[in-house]
């Protein structure tokens, strides 16, 4: 039986290695809750918006779990250099991964409020944003399973074409908006759906450089952007 260094060393890797497996569970728990909160706004249906809402329980208990593993590590093990930044990147993406998992649900919740609601273009909007945003994520979370800086890089590229995609539907509905004022509670809930997904975006992008910064020790793009969810 190894109890030596050795051994300190293999126990420390399985932990890591556990750590990264957690999070990308919460990453797959949160690209589903992204593409079912999307689906139920586009269907209509209430059941699966509901369904979404329950899942936040789940994200938030896997959230304080990694924290837990994470803060547990940096107590006993005192990694350092690459190990440090693999830690210190684990609670990072935790609490990231967990506030997509907010706006989800914001925007399962607001689907609520428009399953009777008919409009084409907010909803075809809606559609596409969500595929956008779901892909960005998983993209970001391949990075992070096979540490790849330049994928990471990537998702950098994708963020102005979801803003641009955001904007330009932003624009579309406060046209209607002006159009038919008696339709401004409706058509605000779903301004609100538009700018949670555009949210979830600026997340993923918070993600990427955080893989890039474990990758390579040093920060891609611009500084970390600071959003944070504000439930509706």
């Amino acid at each position: 039986m190894v109890t030596g260094p050795q051994h300190i060393v293999s126990a420390f890797s399985e932990e890591l290695d556990q750590l990264s497996a957690d999070l990308l569970r919460m990453g797959g728990l949160a690209e589903a809750m992204i593409r079912d909160a999307s689906r139920a706004v586009v269907t209509r249906d209430i059941a699966l918006a509901e369904t979404v809402i329950e899942r936040d329980l789940e994200m938030d208990r896997l959230e304080r779990e990694v924290e837990g593993k994470a803060v547990r590590m940096l107590a006993l093990r005192q990694p350092m250099a690459a190990d440090l930044r693999n830690v210190i990147a684990a609670i990072k993406l935790s609490g990231g991964i967990e506030r997509i998992g907010d706006l989800a649900k914001n925007i399962a919740r607001r689907s609520i409020a428009v399953a009777n609601e008919d409009n084409r273009t907010a909803l075809r909007g809606i559609e596409r944003l969500g595929q956008a945003v779901s892909r960005m994520l998983q993209v970001s979370l391949d990075a992070y399973a096979r540490r790849d800086p330049v994928a990471a890089l990537g998702v950098l590229d994708q963020d102005d074409d979801i803003d641009s995609h955001y904007n330009s539907l932003l624009r579309a509905m406060l046209r209607f908006m002006a159009e038919e004022p008696d339709q401004i509670d409706a058509r605000s809930n779903f301004i609100f759906i538009v700018k949670n997904l555009e949210r979830i975006g600026d997340h993923c992008t918070n993600i990427a450089k955080v893989v890039h910064f474990i990758a390579t020790g040093q920060r891609g793009g611009d500084a970390e952007r600071t959003t944070s969810p504000q439930p509706e």
